[in-house]
């Protein structure tokens, strides 16, 4: 009950202009399984209200007030679109946003699709939103699970390893970066085989038969994409077994903060992943970023709190770039869109609506009883993106 109290209390702070700006506001709906990944959505809510709060201290959208109405799905695709159904046939809102999970992604894509209204999701990975499955009404923002399985297996080709086995959640996101990884590691190293597979429910992991199988298999390298507990699990066991000794690993955002300080003095040595080394990144935009943000939470920010802030700096920018807030003037607006976020401005490319968005590549340690990320790379998203005119082809004929 204490969740429901605190969510309902962001959603009233974040619309709190209705109580008194009746007039002169922007109201944009929000969607995100804020009960469901706390460890995730808790630090974005944070990083959307700081970037709210910027946008109207500054004066708002050409004087309007920007009104942002978040909605709980509970990590359910069905109760996103009950949220998306309400937030614009009952709040009147010009646009949403938001979605965490690849599968709850999917399915507010569709939904903005039959509806016919604007879509930025912040968190989804899959390739399917912007590429198989992608429509007129959906730009992404995130590093792609194909980006940042580019990344990785840039630095993987570089190992001596042949011999790999995976371990993922078996629903859209991890089958779909197992599935780019397996493509692009191969096209990169001719001589790797992949040679076993395990696929544990999401938040459901048993840790101990899933390692069996893999050690097994005596495999050179690992290639890890479970998260949240799942991950936590992983390591747990791997480490009392000694799975992960003398193999290397590739682990795919395990360098964020949601999910690696949870690790503390059981992180991992050497691990290659993706992530978010706030501690180590001293870009203007980002000391700015950091600076503003611990100074309203008096904490540091995770990954998520830069996808929130770049979600509602991507929304003003689109409201600010048009007059026209149909959503045949916001998608118009959205194609090449230019964004500045904590990471550097990114671009929402017309070709197929992914933004390019990068992402900090490094390796695990510890230092001082926690994990965090050492050898750390920034790679720009655009030079792991695929041509536009290539990344259109693998969107359906309008």
């Amino acid at each position: 009950m204490k969740h429901v109290a605190r969510l309902a209390l962001t959603a009233l702070l974040f619309a709190s202009g209705a109580a008194y700006a009746q007039q002169g506001e922007i109201k944009v709906g929000e969607i995100n399984s804020y009960s469901a990944l706390p460890g995730f959505t808790e630090p974005y809510r944070k990083g959307m209200e700081l970037a709210l709060k910027q946008i109207n201290d500054a004066g708002g959208i050409k004087g309007k007030k920007l009104v942002v109405i978040t909605k709980d799905d509970g990590g359910k695709p069905g109760d996103a679109l009950t949220a998306a159904n309400e937030l614009v046939s009952r709040d009147g809102v010009v646009m949403i946003a938001g979605g965490f999970l690849s599968n709850i992604g999917l399915a507010l894509s569709d939904f903005a699709k039959q509806k016919k209204v604007l879509y930025v999701a912040a968190e989804p990975l899959t390739d399917a939103i912007v590429w198989s499955k992608g429509n007129d009404y959906t730009f992404r923002l995130r590093t792609s699970n194909y980006m940042q399985a580019s990344m990785l297996a840039e630095e993987a080709a570089k190992l001596p390893a042949k011999k790999w086995a995976t371990i993922a959640p078996n629903y859209e996101f991890g089958q779909s970066f197992v599935a780019a990884f397996k493509e692009i590691l191969s096209k990169k190293r001719p001589d790797v085989e992949f040679v076993a597979e395990q696929w544990p429910p999401l938040n459901k992991i048993d840790a101990g038969p899933v390692l069996q199988a893999i050690d097994a298999a005596k495999p050179d390298a690992i290639l890890n994409a479970t998260f949240a507990g799942d991950l936590v699990k992983l390591v747990r066991e791997g480490n009392t077994r000694g799975v992960f000794k003398d193999r290397a690993v590739v682990s795919y955002l395990t360098g964020e903060p949601e999910y690696l300080d949870p690790l503390k003095t059981e992180t991992p040595e050497g691990w290659i992943v993706t992530g978010y080394p706030w501690y180590a990144i001293s870009t203007p935009e980002h000391q700015a970023f950091l600076d503003a943000y611990q100074q309203l939470n008096k904490d540091y920010p995770r990954l998520g709190s830069v996808v929130g802030y770049a979600t509602v700096k991507t929304i003003a920018a689109v409201l600010t770039a048009t007059d026209d807030h149909s959503t045949d003037g916001l998608v118009k607006a959205m194609k090449n869109l230019k964004v500045d976020t904590p990471f550097g401005a990114v671009v929402y490319r017309a070709g197929d609506h992914q933004s390019t968005m990068g992402a900090y590549v490094g390796k695990t340690t510890q230092k001082d009883g926690k994990g965090i990320m050492t050898d750390i790379k920034f790679k720009k998203g655009a030079d792991y993106l695929p041509p536009e005119a290539e990344a259109a082809k693998l969107r359906p004929a309008n």
